[in-house]
């Protein structure tokens, strides 16, 4: 089988496949574990996996210092898998000390058992502050600016869960050749982020569009069928690698197997918009048939900020939700996520609707609710999402 195509990573001007290979999801454990307690099973499965990436021209490979064994595993599988065109990236966050931030780097390399990244990103850039830490005098970036002028790095870029102004800010600052970012069908809103790499020219990766975009390896019935002919998966990487600004998306497989949806995606590019039009036209029927007109033409209206709302309840994020779960059921993808908020910090910030009825009152709410036109109707929106979604909070897989 022939290579993937591969598309100009940016100024990086590596060829990068339109499929990357991402390490968070095939690794024994989200925890840093010993090496003596990793299996062999485990070890294995991971081995087959990028082997088989390897062989159909995924020949990027994505981890993080975070993704618990990851870097362990991949160090380990990397000398019985060559391949001369490999293309290496992990991510460190940033530190308010960048010793810290160096020894993170160290071990990174360490446990990839490699002399030389081609990509570092700076991992998580959410807060302004954590830009401020990478750029300023003493800090982040000039510890890779060493390491690059030593030959061990390549390009340097970031990865962000953040908020958009952060995200431009971070593309606008110049520093960085390439970023990592949220973008595909399900939410749309970095596309200014994109805009700006693109005017920087810099390399688009979008992360986790299989399951951070609606839990596509699990689809809910109804979206199955509102997507036929093609598997949800097929049509959100086909939404997301249609759109020039991007470059690569993360294929986080937990097994061989998963990768083959994703190359059939590839293999229809060509028709693309062919295929998306009717699918998208079908996915915004039932939208309106659900949501009604009037509230996805306004429901963003007047909500106030999660810093500004009583309870630090989420209001932007949650009637997203409601709208995913009422248009195409996407159930287990609105529970984990309600269940991130209040506990996924930076990651994922503000808090769900559990205090609603409890240390938030409806008067509380009511009163940062003025300038919406649902303000009668929002409230009754948290009870049910509380009541459908609420449990046991989600941690975030990687602690950092």
């Amino acid at each position: 089988m022939p290579d993937l195509t591969t598309r100009r990573f940016g100024r990086t001007e590596l060829p990068i496949p339109l499929l990357s290979l991402g390490g968070m999801r095939f690794q024994q454990s989200w925890t840093d574990l010993p090496a003596s307690e990793i299996t062999s099973d485990s070890q294995a499965n991971l081995q087959a996996t990028l082997q088989r990436a390897t062989q159909l021209g995924l020949h990027h490979v994505e981890t993080a210092r975070h993704y618990g064994s990851s870097e362990r595993q991949l160090g380990w599988a990397f000398p019985t898998t060559p391949d001369p065109t490999r293309i290496l990236q992990s991510k460190v966050p940033p530190r308010e000390d960048p010793d810290a931030f160096e020894a993170e780097l160290a071990l990174s390399f360490e446990r990839l058992g490699c002399q030389r990244l081609d990509l570092l990103a700076i991992h998580g850039i959410n807060l302004p502050e954590h830009l401020e830490q990478t750029l300023r005098p003493g800090g982040c970036m000039e510890v890779v600016r060493r390491w690059q002028a030593d030959g061990r790095i390549g390009h340097v870029g970031f990865s962000t869960h953040g908020p958009t102004d952060v995200i431009v800010a971070s593309c606008n600052s110049g520093a960085f050749d390439y970023m990592n970012v949220h973008w595909y069908y399900i939410r749309q809103d970095n596309a200014p982020a994109l805009d700006a790499a693109q005017r920087q020219d810099m390399g688009v990766f979008i992360i986790s569009p299989t399951d951070k975009g609606g839990h596509l390896h699990t689809p809910s019935q109804r979206l199955l069928e509102l997507c036929d002919p093609v598997h949800p998966i097929v049509f959100n990487d086909l939404f997301c690698l249609r759109d020039p600004r991007v470059h690569t998306i993360s294929v986080g497989a937990a097994r061989p197997s998963d990768l083959d949806l994703h190359l059939e995606a590839v293999g229809l590019l060509d028709h693309a918009d062919a295929l998306i039009a009717p699918v998208h036209a079908r996915l915004q029927q039932a939208a309106r048939e659900t949501l009604g007109e009037a509230w996805l033409n306004s429901w963003r209206t007047g909500l106030p900020t999660w810093q500004d709302t009583p309870g630090d309840i989420n209001l932007p994020v949650l009637l997203w939700l409601h709208n995913l779960l009422e248009a195409w059921d996407l159930e287990s993808y609105a529970r984990a996520r309600y269940r991130l908020l209040g506990s996924g910090g930076h990651w994922f910030a503000g808090s769900n609707a559990d205090a609603l009825d409890a240390g938030v009152s409806i008067a509380e709410l009511d009163a940062v609710l003025h300038a919406s036109p649902w303000r009668q109707q929002i409230p009754d929106i948290l009870r049910s999402l509380k009541a459908r979604l609420a449990g046991e909070a989600q941690m975030r897989l990687s602690s950092v």
